[in-house]
């Protein structure tokens, strides 16, 4: 059985999740309508992992004899002024998600729940991962600068980017 706290704080990493994805959702949206087709397919891809993420923490706070609630969302931003700006926003969302996923983790080890513990070691890994690909991408676009060739490539490219589409 899954304590109270642990319960909402789970509760709260879904919703998390769940405003993740319409934020990635709304940042390929923008992008695509810029002409930014690549990044349009990088967050489009984004958005369904995140929204695994939560489907995944639903089917766990269930299994686990809690409750797992589904949440009303925030609007998305949608608009942004570059990609740099776009990418920002990105690398800001996940580091805001690791918080989180590291408060929980901190809450479990306080609490004694190693089931709860062990499940978010997954969570730990995916934003370790997830920072170091948009600090990756931001790198890249602090080196392009504003150089339109340089962004037509990088958004050519960005398709070909080493990241996982699915989670295993």
């Amino acid at each position: 059985m899954i304590s109270e706290n642990i319960e909402i704080s789970l509760n709260s990493q879904l919703k998390l999740e769940a405003n993740a994805s319409m934020q990635y959702l709304a940042m390929a949206s923008w992008a695509e309508i810029n002409g930014y087709n690549g990044v349009a397919s990088f967050f489009y891809n984004q958005s369904e992992e995140e929204k695994t993420h939560m489907l995944k923490l639903i089917k766990f706070v269930n299994e686990r004899g809690g409750t797992a609630v589904i949440p009303s969302l925030e609007k998305p931003e949608s608009e942004y002024e570059s990609l740099q700006d776009l990418f920002t926003a990105f690398l800001n969302s996940e580091e805001n998600v690791t918080n989180s996923v590291n408060q929980i983790v901190f809450e479990c080890l306080e609490a004694k729940d190693y089931t709860v513990h062990n499940f978010m070691q997954w969570y730990v890994a995916e934003q370790t991962e997830e920072e170091a690909i948009a600090r990756t991408i931001l790198d890249k676009l602090r080196i392009i600068g504003s150089d339109k060739g340089g962004l037509y490539l990088f958004d050519r490219d960005i398709k070909n980017l080493d990241v996982k589409n699915s989670d295993s």
